[in-house]
């Protein structure tokens, strides 16, 4: 599958980015509104990626302090290496402005993924929007 990333600030991405993270965190994971839009986006780099139709398949962003969220790929377009793609390309950005480590707030379920891709568990479980997390942390080489 082919598919393409750009990456920017909120008023490029805005209109895609909100689209698949609506689809995929308020209608299928039923996060309230509210909890999903926040003044982060304004201040973060944001990815989106589109198949070669041009359609929104995914996005993630990478907020100021190196954290990485809001992580969302199409459910029928799972397990194409299109999430490990957004990770890495986030990850790549957050090398190349001098972050020494990235962090995240993992859906348990996410967890192997995050793993493979270098993340290390820390701390203990918690509650976000009512599904359990943990926080992970990849330090930049």
């Amino acid at each position: 599958m082919k598919f393409h990333i750009i990456l920017g600030d909120w008023a490029a991405q805005k209109a895609d980015a909100r689209a698949i993270r609506h689809e995929v965190f308020i209608v299928e994971q039923n996060i309230p509104i509210e909890l999903e839009w926040d003044e982060m986006d304004d201040v973060s780099l944001h990815a989106v990626v589109h198949d070669d139709e041009g359609r929104v398949i995914g996005a993630g962003r990478l907020l100021p302090d190196g954290h990485i969220g809001r992580m969302a790929v199409k459910q029928s377009m799972r397990g194409a290496g299109i999430g490990g793609a957004i990770l890495e390309a986030l990850m790549q950005q957050a090398k190349m402005r001098g972050d020494r480590a990235v962090l995240l707030n993992a859906q348990i379920h996410a967890e192997p993924f995050y793993g493979r891709h270098g993340f290390v568990r820390e701390g203990e479980e918690f509650m976000e929007a009512g599904i359990p997390h943990i926080q992970m942390r990849h330090v930049l080489r």
